[in-house]
């Protein structure tokens, strides 16, 4: 598993990620990065370190340097245009895994050991699924955190991704609860 949090501009790109390491993604959506995203690019960063994986193009560039200027120590991973080209398509999601991995290695990425701390035990306990306050207290929880809002099973994910302590985590479940 990669420890830092990939950056990539969208779906696409998470899916072709996806075929070649186990990661914690963000896709910014394009050109459309804002305040949100790049909290949690910020959050990331402070957490567990983030690698900008853009296309190799025009935009993919730009996008990097719109992060880059607003969020520091960023590592980056680069592929050519060549590598990342299908029927005159260029992005990262065209690249093949084993240019990924490169890619990635390149960057200086971390591996880390899969970390299963919180579990679907811990979202029933707390009441962040299996009713009807789960979804508001998710988004409340992950706002908290700095991980934004997802369904349970990415929440899970992100709360053993981004190293999130039981003390952490309970300390944000107690602000939220009597914010309600």
């Amino acid at each position: 598993m990669i420890k830092e949090v990939i950056v990539v501009e969208g779906r696409d790109d998470i899916t072709a990620v996806k075929r070649a390491v186990d990661a914690e993604m963000i896709a910014v959506g394009g050109f459309g990065i804002n305040k949100q995203v790049i909290e949690r690019i910020k959050e990331a960063q402070k957490r567990q370190g983030v690698i900008v994986f853009t296309d190799p193009d025009f935009a993919g560039e730009k996008i990097r340097r719109i992060i880059s200027k607003r969020v520091s120590g960023l590592k980056h991973a680069y592929i050519t245009k060549q590598e990342g080209l299908r029927d005159d398509d260029i992005g990262v999601e065209n690249a093949s895994p084993e240019t990924i991995i490169r890619a990635l290695k390149n960057a200086k990425c971390e591996v880390k050991e899969r970390r299963d701390f919180f579990n679907t035990q811990d979202l029933y306990y707390f009441n962040l699924t299996g009713n009807s306050e789960a979804k508001k207290r998710r988004e409340d929880l992950g706002r908290e955190l700095g991980i934004g809002y997802c369904n349970s099973a990415q929440f899970i994910t992100r709360l053993n991704n981004y190293g999130i302590s039981r003390e952490e985590f309970m300390t944000a479940i107690n602000k939220i609860s009597k914010e309600m």
